[in-house]
């Protein structure tokens, strides 16, 4: 068994859909979990529902129904039949959706994200199963929240893997091609539908994987493989060829948006090799993840994360900062939920960076503004460098205002205002 996974870029319209079947069919393979994503920014549109639902209820229906059109106009272009079963099947998840909607009592803004978002993956893997139907290439559409069990921790689930390994065992075929979503799961105790967290579909595909005892995991993107740089951001950039697990997860924790942070874990413990392809030319080689060198070409490599919070931390009395004063630090930071990408502390002051994507700033500065004095940049960038030389990073520093640089053996990083 091997693992495939399409991000939503490789399904974004009816040529992306249809892409699908050449994929599977220049690379020949037979038995296949394929892991298909909301199409394009659908997920971004469901928020987009969310947001109204909560805060401008007329305007769900309208939302609702530019979300149905999008797919019905894909649909359109790929199925010759407009009776196909396929309109029915896209008309009774919005119908579900709709209903929903109407009838949740719940003001729990994380439960309701979590049972909206999910009908964007509900969607394109209905539309993708149908397509392959359709151009006679077998397979079988589950639900993968009868799959992936896990807590209630709506919006950014933990996954029960002894349930959720018998749970897949049990609904996976054997062989065959299945298709299945990714981000989404159930909790235990009322089967609701819970996330993995954004751009989780890759997460899925190593716990399909790893339950599964696959050969490998494919993630089809619209890049070569894994590059050394973020090509929107840096002008010359080098494809990896080959990554170490451990090098792999060093440029997820930093933020390298090509690999999901939590992907890599379960693939590691079972050695299964990850391979980033471009989905343009399936038999191209890609990038490998797995045991071996740590990188090739050994290059520096190039992370940064935009929108971040700078936060510094002092003492109000000029006492030191110490072990308790950290502790109570990240308690505060676990419990409004923030994002951790770098501390750096000296004997009467502490700065983290932070991504704030729940938008508790303020909640956290007045928690804090009790113990400590307090000041912060918003929308700063966090620049990481693995491997760097020293004019890597001059050339990188060169006419920008840095807050804060941290150097240790092989990572550099630096935060820039913008």
């Amino acid at each position: 068994m091997n693992v495939f996974k399409f991000g939503g870029a490789s399904v974004k319209d009816a040529q992306g859909v249809k892409n699908v079947a050449t994929v599977l069919q220049q690379t020949g393979h037979v038995n296949l979990v394929i892991v298909v994503s909301a199409m394009g920014k659908m997920t971004n549109a469901l928020e987009g529902v969310v947001n109204c639902y909560f805060k401008e209820p007329a305007k769900v229906k309208q939302a609702i129904e530019d979300i149905k059109e999008y797919h019905w106009s894909v649909s359109k272009e790929i199925f010759t039949d407009i009776n196909a079963p396929i309109f029915k099947q896209i008309q009774a998840l919005i119908t579900t959706l709709s209903s929903f909607l109407q009838t949740n009592k719940s003001t729990n803004q994380a439960y309701v994200y979590d049972q909206v978002v999910g009908y964007g993956e509900l969607l394109s893997t209905t539309i993708v199963s149908a397509y392959l139907t359709q151009k006679t290439i077998k397979n079988t559409w589950v639900d993968i929240r009868t799959c992936i069990v896990t807590d209630a921790s709506f919006r950014d689930a933990s996954v029960d893997w002894q349930t959720t390994k018998q749970h897949i065992i049990k609904n996976i075929p054997a062989t065959g091609i299945t298709i299945t979503q990714g981000f989404l799961a159930a909790e235990a105790t009322n089967n609701f539908t819970t996330t993995l967290g954004r751009e989780g579909s890759d997460y899925t595909a190593a716990i399909l994987a790893y339950c599964l005892n696959a050969a490998s995991v494919t993630i089809w993107k619209d890049v070569p493989g894994v590059l050394n740089a973020d090509p929107r951001y840096f002008k010359t950039t080098t494809l990896l060829h080959h990554i170490s697990y451990r090098e792999a997860i060093e440029l997820a924790f930093y933020g390298a948006s090509v690999i999901h942070p939590k992907t890599l874990q379960p693939l590691q413990k079972k050695e299964i090799p990850l391979f980033v392809k471009s989905f343009y030319d399936p038999l191209s080689p890609g990038t490998c993840v797995g045991k071996g060198v740590t990188l090739d070409p050994k290059t520096a490599c190039f992370i940064l994360k935009k929108g971040q919070v700078l936060l510094s931390l002092s003492s109000l009395d000029f006492s030191f900062i110490v072990e308790k004063n950290i502790s109570d630090v990240f308690t505060l930071l676990d419990k409004n939920k923030m994002k951790v990408s770098l501390i750096q502390n000296s004997a009467i002051s502490f700065s983290v960076v932070i991504d704030n994507i729940y938008n508790n700033l303020e909640v956290l500065l007045t928690s804090l503004r009790s113990t400590f004095r307090v000041s912060w940049n918003e929308e700063v960038t966090l620049y990481t460098i693995r491997h760097a030389s020293f004019n890597d990073v001059k050339s990188l520093i060169k006419n920008k205002e840095v807050l804060l640089k941290q150097e240790s053996r092989e990572t550099v990083q630096v935060v820039i205002k913008d």
